[in-house]
């Protein structure tokens, strides 16, 4: 079976436990795994893949507000699984993930008898809340020509991203027709050059674009 860090947390007698109950499932790329107003019925332990969690508000536009690689626990199911309460967001595969279930009943024995345990669930709890924290400063303070500025350089890679107009704006929030406002702006002031799907960032990266 997979393994995940959470599991050496536990004594030898606990993780023979887990390991005899947890069930190891594999999600294809789009796959949705939760979604807003559904009940949690587990914790997801992510083994390989990606996942992002995102939120969709009532004039239709979405947020990610987090993603899960290799070795990641989900904290929407955490909240879920403490408070009892169903979930606010939905989480989707990008790319194939691989992630161990551990079900209600034995997450709430494991964090009543492991101290290791629900010390290491309550870190990634906090450290999640640290990065959803800088998410809303971000959107309820800074601008959004600097928002997609600031996105654009941090994933700027080799110089370009294979990226939607669409999906941009749902990693900054805002509605897709802002996003092709600010980006033709970007594109006027020679910074960057669309084409479909692709944005070149050599401009915005002080880099000359060929004519």
């Amino acid at each position: 079976m997979a393994h995940h860090s959470i599991l050496d947390t536990l004594n030898d007698n606990l993780r023979e436990e887990v390991l005899e109950s947890v069930s190891e499932m594999q999600f294809p790329a789009g796959k949705i795994l939760f979604t807003a107003g559904q009940g949690c019925q587990g914790l997801p332990l992510v083994v390989s893949g990606s996942v992002k969690v995102q939120m969709t508000g009532v004039s239709g536009h979405s947020i990610v507000l987090y993603r899960m690689g290799s070795d990641d626990i989900c904290t929407l199911s955490i909240g879920c699984l403490m408070t009892g309460r169903h979930y606010r967001a939905e989480a989707v595969v990008e790319a194939d993930a691989k992630a161990l279930m551990i079900p209600r009943g034995l997450f709430e024995q494991l964090m009543g008898q492991s101290a290791g345990f629900r010390l290491g669930i309550m870190e990634s709890y906090g450290r999640r809340l640290d990065d959803l924290m800088l998410l809303v400063e971000e959107v309820a303070f800074h601008r959004m020509d600097e928002r997609l500025e600031e996105w654009l350089l941090a994933h700027s890679g080799q110089g370009s991203l294979a990226i939607t107009h669409q999906e941009l704006a749902v990693e900054l929030g805002t509605a897709r027709e802002v996003v092709s406002r600010l980006l033709k702006e970007l594109e006027r002031r020679s910074m960057v050059r669309l084409s479909r799907g692709k944005i070149d960032l050599t401009g915005l990266l002080g880099v000359s674009t060929p004519a």
